[in-house]
């Protein structure tokens, strides 16, 4: 606390070193002993204390035993939070600096006359003083006002014992609402920390998630290139069986093309001794080749490629059904699939033995 520059600042050093003395909780003057917080901010003790006891119910006291915590409580000037030992607040260094200039300015007001604009008057009375409180009325008055005046059949009472009740009031309101702030604090940090929590646990599930599905399409990425490589080897078989009876037909074709040329140049020769010569020859070499219907032949249906049709209806229906579900939901789910399979693989056995 710089008392030495706030005071140069104002023109009434008095005034502005009161303004410095005053106990942020309170709004007193520090009422020794003054303790000096971790933050550099001083409080008096049992305002101190009463922050303190507010924000740790549950705190009984100095004990004798060395395992006792301490609590912890915020300062009321810079909301900084302070961590107290088990001796509570008792553990707090106190400022005998600012003790020390306490009781010189108390010294310092004592030896100088009361002015007569330092305390408010009655305005119903502008000689009189308000030095009475109204409880009837509650309002601060004057003893005129008691005896001639307004207040004359209300109830009263001496205006320091007021003073000070009220006093203690504000500052027990002020130290429940310090300790009140703290919890709000408290929850404030709790919730921000479920949140990051909450952003953690969802990036893991979405992270995991991802993983299953990518290995669940690389499994039918895989079952698809193994079922296509099947389909295309059945065709390459096909085809090649289909060419390679083309090329015996073809064959047969020419054979069967030449021999026709070759008959129709025979029946132009003129001379029955020539054509005799190679008609019989001839006539064999047509018979043979008219056997060629005798070639390999295709089934009905060869081409058709339907034995390969797959019914996923029942996958993608099991697809369909994938959610979130405890560990006893899936193993119920696997043991009805087993059972399924079973029965289905029962009801063949059956069948065959038929």
């Amino acid at each position: 606390m710089d008392y030495k520059s706030s005071l140069i600042q104002d023109g009434n050093p008095m005034e502005n070193l009161e303004k410095q003395l005053i106990c942020p909780i309170c709004l007193e003057m520090f009422t020794k002993p003054v303790v000096i917080l971790p933050c550099q901010h001083n409080l008096c003790r049992k305002c101190a204390n009463d922050i303190f006891q507010a924000a740790n119910p549950y705190w009984t006291g100095r004990v004798g035993s060395a395992a006792m915590s301490g609590g912890r409580f915020r300062c009321p000037s810079c909301r900084h939070e302070v961590i107290m030992d088990r001796h509570g607040v008792y553990g707090l260094q106190r400022n005998l600096l600012v003790e020390n200039i306490i009781d010189i300015y108390k010294q310092e007001c004592s030896s100088r006359p009361l002015q007569k604009g330092s305390h408010p008057m009655c305005k119903e009375h502008e000689d009189e003083k308000i030095n009475i409180y109204c409880l009837t009325c509650e309002v601060p008055t004057c003893s005129m006002c008691k005896v001639f005046g307004a207040h004359k059949a209300c109830e009263v009472a001496p205006l320091q014992s007021v003073f000070q009740g009220q006093k203690t009031e504000l500052s027990n309101c002020i130290s429940m609402l310090v300790a009140g702030n703290d919890r709000v604090q408290t929850i404030i940090t709790q919730l921000e920390d479920s949140c990051r929590v909450t952003k953690e646990n969802s990036h893991q599930v979405k992270e995991e998630l991802s993983q299953k599905f990518d290995t669940l399409y690389a499994i039918l990425d895989e079952k698809k290139s193994e079922l296509l490589q099947r389909i295309t080897r059945e065709q390459e078989e096909k085809l090649g069986f289909l060419e390679a009876l083309i090329q015996q037909y073809r064959e047969q074709l020419d054979k069967s093309t030449k021999l026709v040329e070759t008959a129709i140049q025979s029946l132009d020769e003129p001379g029955g001794a020539i054509f005799l010569l190679s008609a019989k020859q001839l006539i064999r070499s047509i018979v043979e080749a008219s056997k060629g219907c005798q070639l390999g032949k295709i089934e009905q249906g060869f081409e058709n490629m339907d034995y390969f049709t797959l019914d996923l209806e029942h996958v993608a229906d099991t697809l369909r059904t994938i959610d979130f579900g405890t560990d006893e939901e899936e193993e119920e789910f696997i043991q009805e699939e087993e059972d399924h399979e079973e029965e289905e693989s029962t009801e063949g056995k059956e069948e065959g033995h038929q």
